[in-house]
């Protein structure tokens, strides 16, 4: 691996290039925070893709994509005098150092979870007013409820064993059936909310990340059905002509490799 100076060398690199691109590129000094915005979205996505295939060689190249952003964004910020890379990094150092009192203070902490019980008292401390405060509006409903799930447990107000959260997953979904059988959209809705909401906290318990493992549906449903619209193409066949039988024996095949 490179060296810590060789390390800094690399990043100088990469803010001088920035500055050249900044000055010189038509496209680059046109752009806003704005503008970036849905880009490094996107960026982000690619990255989280490359992680679930395990593609390492991918990570890095997207992450290189996500830091240019990173850079991107503290440059348009230098240009105003509001803040700088140097800024962006020290600020994050101090909470760091702030936030993690077991290592650069005098707290004794016994597991993980009393240092994240610990992070959100400190947080609040900073002035924020709940702890909910730190998941942002925006994010997927999926990757929302798992956040909100994880900041409430970091202050005590959790099951305490999965057991109990299971059997909340059977009473939303006795629910939703009662809901179902009335036959009412609005609440079936409502009460579907409520088994996914219980489902992503079932999941927290058990260690599994649930946007990653519906992710994980995703790609494998995706490749199983090219793989069924393959055999489509080779037998001359329109999908919608064949019987749920005949692509059901394709989709064994699909799930065999």
């Amino acid at each position: 691996m490179n060296s810590r100076a060789s390390q800094l060398k690399a990043f100088d690199r990469l803010l001088t290039i920035m500055d050249e691109l900044r000055e010189q590129c038509p496209w680059d000094k046109k752009q806003t925070m704005e503008s970036l915005r849905h880009l490094t979205i996107e960026e982000t996505y690619e990255l989280g893709d490359a992680i679930l295939d395990n593609d390492l060689e991918e990570v890095k190249k997207e992450i290189g994509d996500l830091m240019l952003h990173l850079v991107f964004y503290a440059k348009i910020g230098s240009e105003t005098n509001t803040f700088d890379i140097a800024d962006v990094c020290n600020s994050i150092c101090e909470k760091l150092i702030h936030r993690h009192p077991h290592i650069y203070g005098d707290v004794k902490v016994k597991d993980e979870a009393e240092v994240k019980r610990n992070w959100e008292k400190l947080k609040l401390k900073e002035g924020r007013t709940s702890v909910l405060e730190g998941v942002p509006k925006s994010l997927p409903a999926l990757v929302k409820a798992s956040r909100i799930q994880d900041k409430v447990s970091g202050v005590g107000f959790d099951w305490e064993k999965p057991e109990q959260v299971w059997e909340k997953v059977e009473e939303e979904l006795n629910e939703f059936k009662v809901e179902v059988a009335k036959n009412d959209v609005d609440a079936m809705e409502s009460e579907f909310g409520d088994v996914l909401f219980s489902l992503v906290n079932y999941a927290r318990f058990k260690n599994i990340n649930p946007e990653n493992a519906l992710e994980r549906t995703n790609k494998k449903f995706s490749k199983r059905f090219q793989y069924l619209e393959s055999k489509a193409k080779v037998l001359n066949k329109d999908l919608k002509d064949m019987t749920l039988g005949e692509m059901d024996v394709f989709w064994e095949e699909a799930k065999k490799l």
